[in-house]
């Protein structure tokens, strides 16, 4: 019966690939079947992490505490160099200068993401904002979200930076940036279930080389990775504790 790996919904379209090259050249560095499972939405995959169904998994941060306190999962390692941060866009044609010239009443696109919308509706706090007196369009794509500003459907929009970062030029050039997010400490991991555990270093030895090989460095370059950097249970419990946190 091969093991279950699956990525957090919130990664980018350009990456879909990235992810099933990762997971073949996984298998064949563990010569272990591992079965790739990618879901449509956030409340999906917690319905199968809840039903003991995933082994592996690419996770969000909000989901961290769930995973390792719940579940028994480890963290193994996160992508070298990057942050999960977030950031508010409007139309280029709005009048709107910084977060403080929304008003009470405006509709916000977002998604279901849910570390980048806690993020997002802190960004709004110093406009007097919160979800009682704005007006939220969940959208199930980062993509939906900038169509909605565009067309004028929404007056802003909330991002995760990198998703903002992929969109095509055309679209940025109808979009602008009013704040982002400098967290800087809060990332995706990828994380082990006890099912798996007793690979757990086997696990971090293949990731952590897969810079020294040809293959690897390829296989990184489609997920938009430089490399992997170990994650321990101290730095992950940080994390946790600062979202609790940030969640109250």
């Amino acid at each position: 019966m091969p093991y279950n790996f699956t990525v957090s919904p919130d990664f980018t379209p350009d990456h879909l690939s990235g992810w099933f090259i990762f997971n073949t050249w996984l298998q064949r560095a563990l010569d272990e079947a591992i079965h790739l499972e990618l879901f449509d939405s956030f409340f999906d995959q917690r319905e199968a992490i809840q039903a003991d169904q995933i082994d592996l998994i690419y996770a969000n941060p909000y989901d961290a505490a769930m995973l390792v306190r719940d579940k028994g999962f480890s963290p193994l390692t996160k992508p070298e160099g990057k942050a999960d941060e977030a950031i508010i866009a409007v139309n280029s044609s709005s009048g709107a200068e910084c977060v403080e010239d929304l008003q009470p009443g405006v509709k916000v696109a977002t998604t279901d993401d849910p570390d980048v919308h806690m993020m997002g509706l802190i960004m709004l706090e110093p406009a007097d904002l919160d979800t009682k007196n704005i007006q939220l369009n969940i959208r199930d794509s980062f993509v939906l979200v900038a169509k909605d500003i565009i067309r004028g459907d929404c007056e802003a929009g909330i991002f995760l930076a990198e998703a903002y970062n992929d969109l095509s030029s055309i679209a940025k050039s109808q979009l602008r940036v009013l704040v982002k997010s400098e967290i800087q400490i809060i990332h995706h991991a990828l994380m082990v279930g006890p099912r798996l555990a007793q690979k757990k270093d086997s696990l971090m030895q293949v990731l952590l080389s897969m810079t020294d090989d040809i293959k690897g460095k390829g296989v990184l370059q489609n997920l938009g990775f430089s490399g992997w950097k170990a994650v321990n249970e101290e730095e992950s419990e940080f994390m946790i504790d600062l979202m609790d946190t940030l969640m109250v």
